[in-house]
């Protein structure tokens, strides 16, 4: 518990001892009772500060309720929010952009990643599949924001995510992991999420044993069990 907190803590018990202490006086006291018979507008001071005191300790025991059980209602938060769809490509605008390399000869400079989300069937059967779209949500949010201008990302289907760069070489795709990394990494160090956990295949600059498009896809998604 930091020191924020422990003063929280202080001022909170404080407050409900004080609180407390006062209602007992004006509830039990005869001889103040007595007194605020002596004038109607006593009276009311009276009936007033009592309803104060009362209303300030319901808020204060409220008060104390939230602050001791935060990190109970950020994890409930947290495991039911669905973060906002991202718009990386759909498997229909992955076929449209492998369409535009069809029947012509390969460039030389395109490379192709094949992503596989590793836990994604197991976060399906233990938590259901609410939190496995959770899981693919959160990764196509950081494939989105680690692409930049570097290459098309979109999922091809399941727990299969593709990027193709062109016009492309290995400082490209260091780049481009290089930054995922980053940003998959920061999200498993969170405690109140699922971890991403996921492997790769690469597939650039292979010569003449990959004569098209679809071959460099089959061929990064062949290496992925090599990760």
């Amino acid at each position: 518990m930091n020191k924020v907190k422990i003063y929280k803590f202080i001022q909170l018990i404080l407050f409900l001892i004080l609180a407390a202490a006062s209602g007992y006086i004006l509830l039990a006291n005869s001889e103040l009772s007595d007194f605020t018979k002596a004038g109607a507008q006593v009276l009311t001071l009276s009936l007033l500060l009592r309803a104060t005191l009362g209303l300030s300790l319901i808020f204060l025991i409220l008060d104390f309720h939230f602050f001791v059980s935060p990190k109970k209602l950020g994890h409930e938060s947290a495991s039911t929010t669905v973060p906002a769809p991202v718009h990386i490509g759909s498997r229909s605008d992955c076929d449209a952009f492998i369409e535009k390399y069809l029947d012509v000869p390969l460039p030389e400079n395109i490379g192709c990643i094949m992503f596989e989300l590793v836990n994604l069937k197991e976060i399906n059967q233990t938590h259901g599949h609410r939190q496995g779209n959770v899981l693919i949500q959160q990764f196509s949010v950081f494939l989105q924001a680690a692409s930049l201008d570097l290459c098309f990302v979109g999922r091809n289907g399941g727990n299969k995510f593709l990027a193709i760069f062109e016009d492309c070489d290995y400082e490209k795709i260091k780049t481009f992991l290089a930054l995922l990394d980053k940003k998959v990494d920061k999200h498993n160090k969170l405690s109140d999420v699922h971890p991403i956990r996921f492997r790769f295949g690469i597939a650039f600059d292979e010569g003449a044993k990959v004569h098209s498009i679809t071959d460099l896809i089959a061929l990064s998604d062949k290496r992925i069990s090599n990760t």
